[in-house]
């Protein structure tokens, strides 16, 4: 009785650690590998990461004299999923309370990995098709650059967002803010660039 007893029990725990590891492959198999896409990035030729922002990405106006071209912005790695792209420039150093827009564009096709210097030049046809850009703080649409108030440098950030929709849906005289708002409610994922600027 007592070696059939030791008997069951070797056997009870032999059933206990196989249906462990069987647990053990079954979570491993279901745990989602990592992907080899690599991070959402924006990057730029014009702006390195946290660097100055060079006179040609300077606004022209406001006592700057700047060539107030739009840099040349490349990005890889986004989200499974991205529909469309969105681009939004702003410096929230601005003396605003609230900071201040310097470019906003959507619509940029999912196919879409690159923008030209110059493409926020609404004059010129850089864009890619479909793409619109919005109203800035400067009350014009297309970009402009940088040109803070003489003192401390400010930072400005430029933030490509994967969107979940193809076009998104906001009124065509629609704030900086009201577009920047709906772009995060459609977000897939995000991708930034700083750079810096004083005078």
């Amino acid at each position: 009785m007592r070696r059939t007893g030791m008997a069951g029990g070797g056997l009870a725990a032999a059933a206990v650690a196989t249906a462990a590891l069987l647990a053990a492959h079954s979570s491993a198999a279901q745990t989602p590998p990592v992907s080899a896409a690599g991070k959402f990035t924006l990057s730029s030729t014009d702006i390195s990461a946290g660097g100055q922002i060079a006179e040609q990405q300077v606004f022209n106006g406001f006592g700057c004299k700047g060539g107030n071209v739009s840099p040349a912005l490349s990005w890889s790695s986004p989200p499974a999923g991205a529909k469309s792209f969105a681009l939004l420039m702003h410096d929230p150093d601005a003396p605003t309370g609230s900071g201040w827009w310097h470019w906003v564009l959507y619509d940029i096709p999912a196919s879409v990995s690159s923008l030209p210097a110059g493409a926020g030049d609404p004059h010129k046809s850089l864009l890619p098709a479909g793409a619109v850009q919005g109203r800035t703080d400067f009350g014009t649409l297309g970009y402009g650059g940088p040109c803070p108030p003489p003192g401390k440098p400010h930072h400005y950030y430029l933030r490509l967002y994967a969107l979940k929709v193809a076009k998104l849906d906001v009124p065509a005289d629609a704030s900086a803010a009201y577009i920047g708002f709906t772009v995060r409610m459609q977000s897939l994922g995000k991708a930034e660039l700083m750079g810096v600027y004083g005078r």
